[in-house]
């Protein structure tokens, strides 16, 4: 075996899950096959001391236990899907309504709870890929996915490339879980946030956009300038509330498919700061306000409501229900190729 590949436990049908870990310098980050989950990522705060920012399992039965999708690569499409239908030309396609009368990250076996080949490893970098079947969950086409983690020049690089043989929806992202005080230093208010956006997609009180941007100026939403994450948390403004914090869609200022801004998260005590760049059109904050009833996390260190963000780089959720939004549509011959950065330095 690989010396940076490891085995990690069994699938419920007995499968087993390769564990690869990577190292640039002081820092290290670890894959697991099943759902291409980020499971530990230590960098280095402002005194060189090796801090892991992100939520995870130490045993596989954790990881199948929890369904929270942490760490893990989501698909075939990221987020929600209203009505849990979606017509490609003319034909509709029924899905799994997995979130109240909405579909959710992939239906009820999504690219989460797979179990992802493995291409290639080395030091730095891990090559994953998937073959999703044509209708699976409900899906069009024959989808074939490759993801490559890069971990260099303090930073973690995801680059997703998918193919279909009809065409199709796709939505992909990484759902890791961040915490830059230490995966176990309990919630995240007090940490700042910055999110390069004018814009984000209004949504109803299920988390669903309506199909229309708004701008951000003068409402909770505006977080253009880096912002204590629990200052406007839980203002009296129906989309925080309905969503029980934040929860949502910004459109990420400049052109997709070029790599720009997207975000960037600041914690004071540690010092710690991380960039995000993309080259999707949007991007979801989500202050991690249902995490409760997680699995008992890395060290025993109990996960619970807000001891996290996420920061997940997509298409608009919704978009194939919402005319005026990029679509995420896929056809053959055509290429999804979209790359998110997570760039991480000191302050």
């Amino acid at each position: 075996m690989n010396e940076h590949v490891t085995s990690f436990g069994v699938t419920a049908s007995g499968d087993e899950v390769q564990q690869i870990t990577l190292h640039s310098g002081a820092f290290s980050c670890s894959i697991l096959t099943y759902g291409g989950a980020v499971r530990f990522l230590t960098v280095p705060d402002n005194q060189g001391r090796p801090v892991d920012v992100v939520l995870g399992f130490d045993t596989m039965e954790d990881y199948l236990r929890q369904n929270k999708y942490i760490g893990a690569l989501v698909g075939r499409h990221a987020n929600r899907i209203g009505g849990s239908a979606f017509t490609l030309d003319g034909k509709a396609y029924p899905l799994l309504a997995n979130d109240g009368p909405n579909h959710l990250h992939g239906g009820g076996v999504g690219f989460d709870e797979q179990l992802w080949k493995l291409e290639d490893a080395s030091d730095t970098q891990v090559v994953l890929s998937l073959v999703s079947p044509d209708m699976q969950e409900g899906y069009p086409g024959k989808l074939s996915v490759q993801v490559t983690y890069t971990l260099q020049n303090a930073a973690l690089t995801i680059r997703y490339i998918a193919q279909t043989d009809q065409k199709t929806v796709c939505n992909l992202t990484n759902h890791s879980y961040f915490n830059l005080a230490g995966h176990a230093s309990g919630p995240i208010l007090d940490q700042e946030i910055q999110l390069f956006a004018k814009n984000f997609t209004p949504a109803d009180n299920a988390s669903l956009p309506t199909g229309s941007l708004a701008p951000v100026e003068g409402t909770p939403m505006d977080l253009r300038k880096l912002t204590p994450i629990g200052i406007h948390i839980d203002d009296e403004f129906d989309q925080l509330r309905w969503a029980g914090g934040y929860d949502h869609n910004w459109a990420v200022d400049g052109e997709m498919g070029v790599l720009r801004p997207a975000a960037r998260a600041v914690c004071q005590e540690t010092g710690i700061s991380m960039d995000v760049e993309t080259t999707l059109p949007g991007i979801q904050f989500y202050s991690a306000n249902y995490l409760d009833g997680c699995p008992v996390g890395k060290g025993g260190a109990p996960y619970a409501k807000r001891w996290a963000f996420c920061l997940e780089t997509q298409f608009f959720p919704n978009a194939t229900n919402c005319p005026a939004f990029a679509q995420p549509v896929l056809a053959p011959g055509e290429t999804f190729d979209h790359t998110t950065i997570y760039r991480f330095a000191t302050v």
